[in-house]
């Protein structure tokens, strides 16, 4: 779908990459805190679906929905070029039926999703088995967006005391298991947020630089689960930086990335240059 003449165009933005980009991403949460429809998604998409790259169901919602609601929307993302991603719903498979790994993927190419994200917060499984659900993911046809965290248990609802009883795990151990996803083919990192910026009290953000630097800025895609956290990620990585967010939050992020709005931080230092 061809990106349609903005209103006052005559008025200049920030230089962005066109769609398909390879940064600067903005993946948007999809049905899961509230159901979310295609009529929604439609209103979504045709006033900013230019801004949305990847659609994802989060907490295993597809598995829920009537299969012709969840194709209507499948269709629909593809019609605004947007790609579709699960969540990590992959490391339930895994808990309760390891056996059906294969059927998951098949149904999730029969059903046109384009990415398959694979997260193991709740599960202590070796890196390994990590990296050949990777590669089975690939040869199914998907693209694996392989999720990393330091904190077991992300992914919940969990209070902060909780899960700092658990403690953070060593980043570098994160960063490598990313760069052998990475190796293998995957598309790109998913970075969980929770212990880094979310149910912590402190943001950890030496743990995001680590990342960013041990796996390349470009490779990752970061959870920003408040406008907080995705203005201080464009004040730290210049606005395409890749991000995941709410539906809600599109709109405001996307201001920020092109300065034509922000915070009494960001507004008029936002800058891209294409020279």
């Amino acid at each position: 779908m061809a990106a349609q003449e903005r209103a006052f165009s005559f008025l200049p933005i920030n230089e962005r990459e066109q769609k398909p980009r390879s940064r600067g991403l903005t993946e948007m949460r999809g049905p899961y805190y509230d159901p979310l429809g295609k009529r929604q998604l439609a209103d979504i998409f045709e006033t900013c679906g230019e801004f949305v790259d990847i659609l994802k169901f989060s907490g295993g919602s597809f598995t829920l929905m009537p299969e012709k609601a969840l194709s209507e929307i499948i269709e629909l993302a593809h019609k605004h070029d947007v790609k579709v991603s699960t969540g990590g719903f992959i490391e339930r498979v895994l808990e309760r039926c390891p056996d059906k790994v294969n059927d998951y993927l098949d149904e999730c190419k029969r059903l046109e999703f384009d990415i398959v994200e694979i997260s193991s917060g709740f599960l202590a499984i070796p890196q390994d088995d990590l990296v050949r659900l990777t590669e089975a993911v690939i040869k199914h046809g998907l693209q694996a967006k392989p999720e990393i965290n330091v904190q077991f248990g992300a992914g919940g609802t969990s209070s902060v005391e909780a899960l700092e009883q658990q403690g953070l795990q060593d980043p570098s151990d994160a960063i490598r298991e990313a760069r052998r996803h990475l190796d293998a083919g995957a598309y790109k990192i998913m970075v969980e947020s929770e212990g880094i910026t979310e149910q912590v009290r402190e943001w950890r953000t030496d743990i995001i630089s680590q990342i960013a630097e041990g796996i390349g800025i470009d490779n990752a895609v970061f959870e920003a689960a408040d406008p907080a956290v995705y203005e201080w990620y464009i004040k730290s990585f210049g606005p395409e930086v890749n991000l995941f967010v709410d539906h809600s939050q599109v709109l405001e992020l996307e201001a920020m990335r092109s300065g034509v709005w922000g915070t009494n931080d960001l507004f008029g230092r936002v800058r891209t240059w294409k020279g």
